[in-house]
């Protein structure tokens, strides 16, 4: 399986957006500073994911993600929550 996620930091409530195959060793790697360019958010927690069956797939999710009409819909996704 393949995720789309969203994190959010827990130092200043920004957010990112990425994909992979395995979201807790995911969020264990972006926690324990591997990921330098969000190293100094630490720590993260997930707020939002969506699985699918194929890397493809997620990649396009996350692109959708990052585009202002998938900013909108995280929003409204993120507050029913």
């Amino acid at each position: 399986m393949y995720y789309s996620y969203l994190l959010q930091s827990d130092v200043d409530n920004s957010l990112y957006k990425d994909h992979c195959q395995d979201l807790e060793q995911r969020l264990h790697q972006h926690n324990s500073g591997a990921t330098q360019s969000i190293k100094h958010l630490i720590p993260f927690k997930i707020i939002y994911f969506e699985q699918f069956e194929t890397r493809a797939e997620a990649i396009a999710r996350e692109k959708y993600f990052k585009s202002a009409a998938g900013r909108r819909y995280l929003k409204i996704k993120t507050v029913q929550q």
